[in-house]
């Protein structure tokens, strides 16, 4: 039975019979919603929206969080502080959309009093405004979509909450109008993390019914990051917690990713396979210290059926220990090597931490690459081959620089023998964030005590030596979406680079009004798909928005949230002059522009673009890399939202110090913010850029012992 069949179900059972349901376009804002709805013969005029708002308070550690769903018109103000204080309760934050999909299996766009059902009604707290059950309007709900509307009376919402109420578990009614009565005192000393409330209200941008995300991205970037994924189409919540759904929008630039880095890598000789998800535990289990990084993180099979299995079978959380004991079997001669295999797959690992889309997730996509060579320098040749493909898709696709760098000895991959990596930051969080990985496992899994994977020795002529094989593994995954979406996305949304855009321009028809006539209209329109058809002639990935019941101002508006990199318009006063006026999503810059040679004009703008996303990009991090000699001088530049390059000794103990003295004296972090502390990042290939160290004087700043190398230091995700 259908979300909306069962509704209806429902409401048949309290002899309620809706006034109408309208099906629309996907609607992921109020603004949008009502637009939607005004558009469709089918709305009955006039009516309200109804906003349905959860909130989850603060409560101790070993509690449970009982939600709080406030049910209001949309008009109403919801102060959540004012109701917090009202209902004794602390800290009133929006609830996660993992929460929502906990209680409801829904996400905000698609929630409704009608969520609310006999077994999730008793496990949260209700509010209802007062003045719905005795209003005359006619009210809108999602009907558990963001594409259905149901349309009820106040009174039919009222009866279909108190039919659900129990002895124990009522509808608490509020009247919002005398609620700001209740509303707490500003305090001279509230905190300073990204959650305060006050800042929460600070982040609301002015007129957020009329534009795409609603908070500043610079004062709650938590709430920012996640409004843009949604609203910009990429991803939609599962109903399993901490996965995701790639819609279209997101997973185009995967592919995007996945075209650049096959052909690539193929020209080095690395051909792509694939091998199962399942891994048995005796095999997962022979490499200790391999799996020891991520064990509390593997998922595990343990029913078939109704049947408990004999052994339970791992979902893999990376591949070495499902590879490699086929690399000893197929590798039997140095004549087999090197085997270079590389697989596009997903992997699990069940994340306890505070889950965040593309970032950290519980199954995630990527490429792993495990390759085997006869000697150390064809090792490391490669390690370096693919580290530089990895930089060349963040820096050339994606406009986003990175550092290319060692990890230390405590950062590296467990098992290997050393990691590379591409270093990324976020400015507006002011935290590094590991974008891939390159690393040399060394003979470590080749030896007999792990897989054996052996060769004879080419240089004996008696053919008695033998020797273990070198191996590589390296690593891409989806969280280049992520980052790229938060190094590039600004107060409107989502900015897409060209090179991955699945729409580079769209082309919106302009100066149409109830004046112009069918034919009139039809010219422009045509006008349009012509200049689109033209454009995607010459390479460029176009689109003319035609959609009828949209205006323009709307159209602008969706398509700068999702980023398309480059928007083409044309009116009645454009088709005389064959002009079109191009309006740039990363800067805003409107220019005319002939129609003639639309192709060339439009692949060197895209072209421009790409390359000013990148520099400017680029500009802000290394603004943001502080070169830091003494101790006192790393806590506030991490303060101040930088990264710190400092001359490091080099010392797993110093590291550690590092780390816990700096998140000792950092301010106040909000409480789901990562460590405070600072962790090494990379120690970066190119040391030229500071001052060179000289041995025996150029002193580490946390223990004062001899410099080895210039190290980057940082907060981190």
């Amino acid at each position: 039975m259908s979300s909306l069949d069962q509704i209806t179900k429902n409401l048949g059972a309290l002899s309620i019979n809706p006034e109408r349901v309208v099906n629309h376009e996907a609607a992921t804002s109020p603004a949008a919603w009502k637009e939607a709805l005004d558009a469709s013969a089918d709305t009955p005029k006039p009516f309200e929206l109804i906003k349905t708002l959860v909130y989850k308070p603060k409560t101790a550690k070993s509690a449970t969080p009982i939600p709080v769903v406030v049910i209001a018109r949309d008009a109403t103000e919801t102060n959540s502080g004012a109701l917090g204080k009202k209902l004794n309760l602390k800290d009133m934050r929006m609830a996660s959309e993992d929460l929502l999909q906990e209680f409801f299996a829904l996400d905000k766009n698609s929630l409704s009093p009608l969520a609310l059902t006999e077994t999730s009604f008793p496990k949260v707290l209700t509010v209802l405004d007062a003045s719905i059950a005795t209003s005359s309007s006619t009210f809108a709900l999602r009907a558990s979509s963001s594409s259905a509307t149901i349309f009820l009376s106040g009174k039919d919402i009222d009866a279909y909450l108190r039919k659900l109420q129990t002895d124990a578990v009522k509808v608490q009614e509020i009247d919002f109008t005398t609620l700001a009565a209740f509303a707490p005192a500003a305090s001279a000393t509230a905190p300073t993390g990204p959650a305060a409330p006050t800042q929460v209200e600070d982040a609301k941008i002015e007129g957020a019914v009329q534009i795409a995300i609603g908070v500043k991205k610079e004062v709650d970037f938590a709430t920012w990051y996640t409004n843009v994924l949604l609203k910009a189409d990429m991803l939609d919540y599962y109903s399993v917690s901490g996965c995701y759904i790639l819609k279209p929008w997101s997973y185009s630039i995967w592919e995007e990713i996945q075209e650049w880095f096959n052909r690539e890598i193929k020209l080095l000789g690395v051909q792509n396979s694939y091998f199962p998800m399942f891994v048995s535990s005796k095999v997962l289990e022979r490499e200790k210290d391999h799996i020891e990084g991520f064990a509390v993180e593997v998922a595990w099979v343990t029913r078939a059926g109704k049947s408990d299995l004999e052994e339970p079978i791992a979902i893999r959380p990376t591949s070495e220990t499902a590879m490699y004991p086929y690399y000893a079997k197929w590798i039997k001669s140095h004549r087999d090597l090197p085997l270079k295999l590389n697989q596009w797959n997903s992997v699990v690992r069940w994340e306890f931490k505070n889950p965040q889309p593309f970032l950290r997730t519980r199954e995630f996509l990527w490429q792993e690459g495990h390759t085997a060579h006869l000697t150390k320098g064809e090792a490391d040749t490669e390690v370096r081959q693919i580290l530089e493909l990895y930089r060349r898709v963040y820096e050339e696709l994606l406009a986003v620089p990175v550092i290319p760098g060692i990890k230390s000895e405590k950062e590296k991959f467990a098992g290997g023998l050393y990691t590379t990596t591409v270093e990324g930051f976020i400015p507006t969080s002011g935290r590094g964030i590991q974008a891939a990985t390159s690393h040399c496992l060394g003979q470590n899994f080749s030896r007999p005590e792990m897989f054996n994977i052996v060769v004879e020795d080419p240089a004996d002529p008696t053919r008695q030596g033998k020797l273990y094989v070198w191996q590589n593994s390296w690593g891409l995954s989806t969280r280049t979406i992520g980052v790229m979406v938060m190094v590039h996305g600004d107060n409107q949304g989502l900015v897409l680079p060209p090179r991955v855009a699945s729409v580079q321009a769209v082309v919106v028809p302009c100066g149409i009004t109830a004046k112009t006539t069918d034919e009139e209209r039809a010219t422009i329109n045509n006008a349009c798909e012509a200049l689109a058809e033209t454009l995607r002639k010459d390479g460029v990935k176009a689109k003319a928005d035609l959609r009828e019941g949209y205006t323009p101002g709307y159209k602008f508006n969706d398509w700068e949230q999702k980023g398309v990199p480059l928007r083409l318009e044309i009116g009645p006063k454009d088709l005389k002059t064959n002009q079109t006026l191009t309006v740039r999503r990363d800067t805003g810059e409107k220019k005319p522009v002939p129609t003639e040679n639309i192709g060339k004009t439009v692949t060197t703008l895209l072209d421009t673009i790409q390359k000013d996303m990148f520099t400017r990009a680029q500009n802000e991090y290394f603004s943001k890399i502080k070169e830091v000699t003494k101790w006192e001088e790393i806590v506030p530049a991490l303060d101040s939202k930088c990264v710190v390059v400092i001359p490091w000794c080099e010392v797993v103990a110093c590291e550690d110090d590092i780390k816990e003295r700096s998140g000792r004296a950092s301010e106040p972090q909000d409480e789901r913010a990562p460590s405070a502390g600072a962790k090494s990042l990379c120690i970066p290939f190119d040391q030229s850029k500071w001052t060179p160290i000289e041995p025996g004087k150029t002193k580490c700043p946390a223990c004062g012992k001899d410099a080895k190398r210039w190290t980057l230091f940082g907060r981190s995700y």
